[in-house]
C-alpha cells in the first residue's frame, strides 16, 4: 500500500460559532483499514457550504462538533490506502459520495443506503475538503475516468442530486417527450435542465424566484424553452405554462427552490396523474392545500435527498460520455478561484455574480 508522507496540510476551518472561517495549518488526516487518504486536486462550493460560512439559522442547528474542516464536493488522488483496502489503489482519481453510510442499518439492508439511519455527511459530521487532502471510506471512493476534467469531476456529487430528482427511484426514464417544469435556477436547477434536455423532453419550463441574468441566460443555455421569473409574473406564471401546454400543465414538476411559493406553483402546474420532486429545502413548516395539491390530483410525490449509491452515479457517468452535456455543466462553473480566496467565491455566490465556484487548491 502507499503510505504518504506524515506532514502538515492547509485547510479552511470553520472553528466559532460565527460567520467566516480561517485558513491554517493542521495535521493531515490519519487513514483507518477501511479507508483512502485523498489528495484534492479540484473542489467546489455548495449551497451547504455557504449555510456554513454564513452560520445562518440550519448551520447553528445541524452542525454537531467544532472545529470541521467543511467542504465535500471533490475530485482528487489517491495517495495512500488501508490494509484492507481492495477496489481502490493510489494513483486512482476519485471523487467522494458524501453521504457515509454504516452498511449495517434497516435502510442499507434494503437498498436505501443513501438514507442510512446513522448516516455521516463529509464536511457536516466530519472533516471535509477543503484541504490539502481528506480520508474517505473506500466504499465512497467513486472511481473517475483518469481523462475527466478535474472541475467536471469535482461537481458530480451535485450533478448527482439533480440526476436524482429527474430520474427518482424505480424511473429509469420517464422524461422523453414530456413537458417538464424546473422550479428554481440554482446550480442543482440548472443542472437538471441539461439532464432533462438530454433525456429528449419535449417543452422545458424553468422558473426563477426573481431575475437573475446570469442564471436565467444559463437555463436557456442549459435547454430551456421558456424560463419565467416568478416574482415578475406572479400568479401569471400558472397561467403562461398551462396555455404554453395546451390547458394540460405539465407532467413532471421538479422543485429545487426551497421557496414555500414555488412549491404550490408546482402542483398547480402539475397535470393530474403527473410527478412532482421535491429538493428544495424549507427553511420553516409551510401550508399547502393536500387535498387539491395532490389527493385529488392523484400526485405522485417524491422526496429527494441525496443520490442513490450508487445508481445514480453511474447514470451520471453516463451522462458525461456525451461532449455537448459535458460542455453544459461546464458552463453552470462560471469562476474559480483559489482556495485561499474562499471568502471571495462566496461573495460570488451571495451577490447573485456566480452560478457555480470551483476552487483550485492553492494556498
Amino acid at each position: 500500500m502507499g503510505i504518504a508522507e506524515r506532514v502538515n496540510m492547509k485547510a479552511i476551518i470553520k472553528e466559532r460559532r460565527q460567520p467566516g472561517a480561517i485558513i491554517t495549518e493542521v495535521e493531515a488526516p490519519k487513514i483507518t483499514s477501511h479507508e483512502v487518504l485523498v489528495e484534492v486536486e479540484a473542489a467546489s462550493i455548495c449551497g451547504t457550504d455557504v449555510h456554513i460560512w454564513q452560520w445562518n439559522e440550519w448551520a447553528q442547528n445541524r452542525l454537531r462538533r467544532l472545529p470541521l474542516i467543511f467542504g465535500h464536493e471533490v475530485a482528487g488522488k489517491v495517495i495512500e490506502v488501508g490494509k484492507d483496502v481492495s477496489k481502490v489503489h493510489v494513483g486512482d482519481k476519485v471523487s467522494a459520495e458524501t453521504h457515509i453510510a454504516d452498511g449495517t442499518c434497516y435502510q442499507c439492508r434494503n437498498n436505501r443506503m443513501h438514507v442510512c439511519k446513522n448516516m455521516e455527511i463529509l464536511g457536516v459530521d466530519r472533516n471535509g475538503v477543503f484541504a490539502d487532502q481528506f480520508a474517505l471510506p473506500e466504499q465512497n471512493a467513486w472511481k473517475n475516468d483518469p481523462h475527466l476534467d478535474l472541475t467536471l469531476a469535482s461537481v458530480q456529487e451535485p450533478l448527482g442530486n439533480a440526476v436524482q430528482t429527474v430520474l427518482p427511484k424505480d424511473y429509469t426514464n420517464d422524461i422523453a417527450g414530456k413537458n417538464v417544469a424546473v422550479l428554481g435556477t440554482g446550480p442543482i436547477g440548472l443542472m437538471a435542465i441539461a439532464v432533462l434536455k438530454q433525456l429528449g423532453a419535449a417543452k422545458i419550463f424553468a422558473t426563477a424566484g426573481g431575475f437573475n441574468k446570469t442564471r436565467m441566460d444559463l437555463a436557456k443555455k442549459m435547454g430551456a424553452d421558456m424560463v419565467l421569473s416568478a416574482r415578475e409574473l406572479g400568479e401569471n406564471l400558472i397561467k403562461i405554462i398551462r396555455d404554453a401546454t395546451d390547458g394540460d400543465g405539465v407532467e413532471v414538476a421538479l422543485e429545487m427552490s426551497g421557496d414555500p411559493t414555488a412549491l404550490r406553483q408546482a402542483f398547480q402546474i402539475l397535470t393530474p396523474g403527473g410527478r412532482a420532486s421535491l429538493l428544495g429545502i424549507f427553511d420553516k413548516s409551510i401550508e399547502l392545500d393536500i387535498n387539491n395539491a395532490l389527493i385529488f390530483k392523484s400526485a405522485i410525490v417524491y422526496g429527494i435527498t441525496g443520490r442513490r449509491m450508487f445508481e445514480t452515479w453511474v447514470q451520471v457517468r453516463d451522462l458525461y460520455k456525451h461532449a455537448e452535456f459535458r460542455e453544459k455543466i461546464a458552463a453552470i462553473i462560471t469562476h474559480k478561484v483559489p482556495m485561499r480566496d474562499i471568502a471571495k467565491g462566496m461573495d460570488l455566490i451571495e451577490s447573485k455574480q456566480a452560478a457555480k465556484v470551483s476552487l483550485e487548491p492553492k494556498w
